[in-house]
């Protein structure tokens, strides 16, 4: 993928697109995706970085949703796991299979949770990752020897999916792009062209980067902007109604040694009334997450200091040696798009997705969660489809396998320069820095240490150290001087700054922030 390509292509369009898709996280990438592989014509805009939202910032679970099944979500529940094991079937390179164990404290728990998960398995039918199964406490203590032994009974064992969620954008895109689409990073919207009768017909976007507008039109715009979809919507009509109640999740990592193996903690209970995971990814431990009501839409989302307590207190007591802040290697926060409801409890508002369209005809899909993203697309394309009369083609992605590239393990034999790791810490090599500028649209530091690799999310420390060899390395592939390696350093220091504990203890303030509005970033 060639960014400078994609856009001289959208400039020099003369013709209407059948659509734009306002959006580069989960859902607009598999509206592209959806839209382009029926034969459509498809330009998607991201405002800031491809994943560099919502959608990056996930807990790196495929899964059906435990917890949502205990709510009475049954339906979600179902969708959710037959789309898990399309998204395994599909990108098997990104998806893997993850055994959890949830602990319990006495038989009466240790019996709710077999009976819970052995419904978990009835709804996932041939789609299932595994049966679950019951685990004495000895069975527990030789599986997960991490986990404090004092009052447990014993454990189930069940299974779900884990994923690289921005690498998988990327594949999505890169897929979507095989179809004939053309996505742009750095590139927002803002305006929306309407015809005299008042119809939407295209939009107003800004080259963030080289600081120019230009026109597109197409028969349908997509709005699929996740937590700033109410933005989008108010280009439309300034008097539009809230869509979103968006709520903060923050997830800590830590080394390896405080859950050594193969296998998943989930912790059943928490003091606000949520499930907790500790997950073993990329020789590291995620563990998370909250959830905290906002107020408004941060574009850059923090950690507060009661969140981490939050955080490691419930996994204090489960794991032993207990970590502590000190132990964070780095943090992140996300906030979800939630649909709103009638109630200020974020963990209880509904994860479906729902789908809308306004009298211009803007197409708004909101809600949803990672792991139903193709189905969230479908739907939306079908849609799109019966309200503007386009031709019915059916959606082909249920069993369309997403395109891998060896580009960098193949750049790395070729030149032993760029088999060199970044960090001994970090599971990374120089070629994976090259070749996310060259062929996956990677503009800045930051793009390539947080999305293309999870430096910054696994080992922010680390991610500085090696910051000064990856601006070395990308300095002649994207044409930065001296001046602008430093001012590239600058910045990254500045976005990693917030995934350090140190940063949530200076900044203790509520969850809130900017509108969104300021999609730009400082050059």
């Amino acid at each position: 993928m060639n960014r400078s390509e994609f856009l001289g292509r959208a400039r020099d369009r003369g013709e209407p697109y059948d659509f734009i898709v306002i959006g580069g996280g989960a859902t607009g990438a598999g509206v592209a995706l959806d839209a382009a592989a029926r034969g459509f014509e498809v330009l998607l805009v991201e405002a800031r970085d491809f994943g560099s939202g919502t959608s990056s910032r996930s807990s790196k679970l495929v899964h059906g949703g435990v917890r949502y099944l205990a709510q009475g979500h049954v339906g979600l529940v179902r969708e959710s796991l037959q789309e898990r094991a399309q998204m395994y079937a599909n990108a098997p390179h990104l998806v893997s299979i993850l055994p959890l164990l949830v602990p319990a404290s006495n038989l009466f728990e240790l019996a709710q949770f077999w009976i819970g998960l052995k419904i978990y398995d009835w709804l996932s039918g041939s789609a299932s990752f595994g049966r679950s199964r019951y685990l004495s406490r000895k069975q527990l203590r030789a599986r997960m020897p991490a986990v404090a032994e004092a009052g447990l009974a014993g454990a189930v064992e069940y299974f779900d999916g884990q994923f690289d969620d921005a690498r998988y954008i990327i594949d999505l895109l890169r897929t979507a792009a095989s179809y004939g689409a053309t996505p742009l990073n750095y590139c927002s919207v803002i305006d929306l062209k309407k015809t005299d009768s008042g119809r939407i017909h295209g939009v107003e976007v800004v080259d963030v980067l080289g600081n120019e507008s230009f026109e597109a039109s197409a028969r349908v715009v997509v709005n699929a902007t996740g937590p700033f979809a109410d933005s989008i919507v108010r280009l439309d009509d300034p008097d539009a109604p809230a869509m979103i109640s968006p709520s903060q999740g923050v997830h800590l990592v830590v080394s390896r040694r405080f859950l050594p193996g193969e296998d998943a903690l989930l912790i059943p209970e928490t003091p606000d009334g949520r499930i907790m995971f500790a997950l073993p990814w990329y020789g590291h431990v995620v563990i998370g997450t909250t959830d905290t009501a906002l107020q408004s839409t941060p574009r850059d989302p923090v950690a507060q200091a009661g969140e981490i307590e939050l955080i490691l207190e419930t996994a204090g007591r489960y794991l032993n040696p207990a970590p502590q802040k000190s132990d964070i290697l780095a943090l992140f926060a996300g906030v979800r798009p939630l649909p709103r409801g009638d109630t200020r409890a974020t963990a209880k508002l509904s994860r479906e997705h729902a789908i809308s369209v306004s009298r211009s005809g803007l197409i708004s899909v909101t809600g949803g969660k990672w792991t139903t993203y193709r189905q969230m697309a479908e739907d939306c394309v079908d849609r799109a489809i019966a309200e503007n009369d386009l031709r019915d083609v059916p959606c082909p992605t249920l069993s369309l396998k997403l395109l891998q590239s060896d580009a960098a393990a193949q750049l790395a034999k070729q030149e032993s320069r760029l088999a060199v790791e970044l960090h001994a810490e970090l599971p990374y090599r120089a070629a994976d820095c090259v070749v996310a500028a060259r062929d996956e649209m990677a503009v800045t530091l930051e793009d390539v240490l947080a999305r293309r690799t999870r430096a910054l999310f696994l080992n922010a420390r680390a991610a500085l150290e090696c910051a000064p060899k990856v601006a070395e390395l990308l300095g002649p592939e994207l044409g930065w001087d001296l001046a602008r390696q430093e001012l590239e350093l600058a910045e990254f220091s500045r976005a990693a700054a917030s995934y350090q504990p140190g940063y949530a203890a200076e900044r203790n303030e509520s969850p809130g922030g900017n509108d969104g509005k300021d999609d730009r970033i400082r050059r």
